[in-house]
């Protein structure tokens, strides 16, 4: 499923966004990308049931368990009592009626251990995806968005420079680096970190990008894979979910010129990590493109924020 590339400005470079909010299921973003690979490993295995990890805010458990609703398959979200909040991605959740089991965070891992165990023993066959669609299936989703970019660019007679997005759990990140490598691609693909400070955020994009190679025995140069992946920590502010002015301004700008969503915790935050980034980096007359990767009912949650 190919998403649009949109052209939205031109200043001292050429800015594009490529639409992977407009992922056609479920307010779309990177975890419908993913979530659909996902589900179809899920059913290759004959597993009628799934278990996943993610907070009430998460647009990978809002994906998941509406898939789970449309395939009439019990969904069982492992959920940290810390970051519980009334969400609209909460909401959903339990329209599609998924099975929340709130958990403190330091017994998480537990808990999806026993779930597991408990649902085997039931007579199901479990299937069971980390938080974020962490993993190689989920790298395996940005490679494939990035053949969309370069064919992209092959019908439009463009090469970009440069590929900026929000850099989590690290899949996208990886996904986008494996692709360049796959392919012999020279642009310079920028993670913006919403939320992990490096050298933690860096080493888990980087043996993402390693776990895959190996797993499709894509030969590999490690020098390379070091210059591949640039991941910068310098505009999380003090964490995952905290904004400031600026951000808010960015959200506002994108909507009222653009008519494209955006949200504090991780689109809006990176879009204006990404325009600090170029000033920052003194980044002139290049073309940029930067993946939207999502999180529309966030939009909605911030509005309160956005409006003041």
């Amino acid at each position: 499923m190919t998403t649009p590339i949109q052209k939205i400005e031109t200043n001292n470079n050429d800015i594009y966004i490529k639409r992977d909010d407009l992922f056609p299921y479920s307010f779309g973003g990177n975890k419908a990308r993913k979530g659909m690979l996902f589900f179809k490993d899920a059913k290759n295995k004959n597993s009628d049931c799934l278990v996943t990890y993610g907070s009430s805010s998460s647009n990978h458990v809002r994906v998941i368990s509406n898939k789970c609703c449309e395939m009439n398959i019990p969904c069982y979200i492992i959920s940290p009592k810390e970051s519980s909040k009334n969400t609209f991605n909460l909401k959903m959740y339990k329209l599609f009626g998924a099975k929340i089991i709130n958990t403190p965070i330091e017994k998480v891992s537990e808990t999806i251990d026993k779930t597991i165990s408990k649902l085997g023993n039931n007579g199901y066959n479990p299937y069971f995806i980390q938080g974020g669609g962490h993993g190689n299936i989920g790298t395996q989703a940005y490679l494939d968005c990035y053949n969309e970019i370069l064919k992209y660019e092959d019908d439009n007679k463009i090469n970009f420079d440069y590929i900026f997005h929000a850099s989590g759990t690290g899949t996208t990140q990886a996904g986008l680096v494996c692709g360049s490598i796959k392919n012999k691609d020279d642009k310079k693909i920028i993670g913006i970190s919403i939320a992990r400070k490096n050298p933690r955020g860096r080493n888990v994009v980087v043996n993402s990008v390693l776990d895959y190679l190996n797993e499709q025995n894509i030969e590999f140069d490690n020098d390379l894979i070091e210059d591949k992946v640039n991941f910068t920590d310098e505009y999380i502010l003090s964490g995952y979910g905290n904004y400031d002015k600026s951000i808010i301004e960015t959200i506002k700008y994108s909507m009222r010129n653009y008519g494209i969503p955006m949200d504090t915790t991780y689109v809006g935050k990176a879009f204006c990590g990404m325009n600090k980034y170029i000033e920052d980096n003194k980044i002139r007359n290049k073309k940029i493109l930067f993946i939207h990767t999502g999180g529309t009912p966030l939009f909605f949650d911030d509005l309160e924020v956005i409006d003041e």
